[in-house]
């Protein structure tokens, strides 16, 4: 029986790549939090977040604990302090993480809701993809081995780790538009593997990998 050993990396580099995208929506407010697949919850892969992202909350001083010198903070600092706080209930009472530096979102223009929809096509094709390879084709890869492009996983989540880190504007549309094309070669490259191993379980994983090509038109 073949070793599916590159289809679990292939995965795993998917995975890690979905993940980043889920945070990212969720920090925008535009998802409800991973929710891949497997055992995304389970991968240690913080890392592929920007770390900017975690910066911790400055926390007042808990009960009985005095202020040096029996004076309060400066007005300044209080000020600050207060508006993080707003911040973050807002973030809790909106239902996503407590984040104590969220990013600006703006108003809702027509530009800003085609962005969102196009990330959340990308993470929906990945996560229908990552569900596939689990269920599908890797019983498939140990029944009867066929070719895995590894790289062109690799090259997407780097992509999606480049996209978590920009800011809304060119750089960001060209990160989210290189990641659809990306996924989308992925999945071309999949049918194409399958392609010459005509049986019924093999036709069943190319009909549902031509459904995630349909849900990726170009944008």
């Amino acid at each position: 029986m073949a070793s599916p050993a590159p289809l679990v990396a292939s995965i795993s580099h998917q995975m890690v790549a979905l993940q980043t995208l889920q945070l990212l929506q969720q920090e925008w407010g535009w998802g409800d939090g991973p929710r891949a697949p497997g055992s995304l919850r389970d991968l240690d892969h913080v890392s592929a977040a920007p770390a900017r992202r975690s910066a911790p909350m400055r926390a007042g001083p808990g009960p009985g604990r005095e202020e040096r010198g029996g004076e309060g903070r400066s007005s300044g600092t209080g000020a600050r302090a207060s508006s993080c706080e707003v911040e973050v209930v807002r973030g809790a009472e909106g239902g996503a993480e407590l984040r104590p530096f969220p990013r600006d979102r703006g108003p809702c223009t027509l530009a800003r809701m085609a962005m969102r929809s196009a990330l959340a096509r990308v993470v929906d094709s990945t996560s229908e993809l990552v569900s596939g390879e689990q269920t599908l084709l890797g019983p498939l890869q140990q029944e009867r081995p066929f070719p895995i492009h590894l790289k062109d996983s690799v090259e997407f989540r780097n992509i999606c780790s480049h996209l978590a880190l920009q800011i809304e504007g060119q750089q960001f549309d060209r990160d989210l538009n290189a990641a659809h094309q990306c996924l989308k070669t992925i999945v071309k490259k999949l049918i194409q593997s399958l392609a010459n191993l005509p049986s019924d379980a093999h036709m069943v994983a190319c009909a549902s990998l031509r459904q995630i090509l349909q849900n990726l038109p170009d944008i």
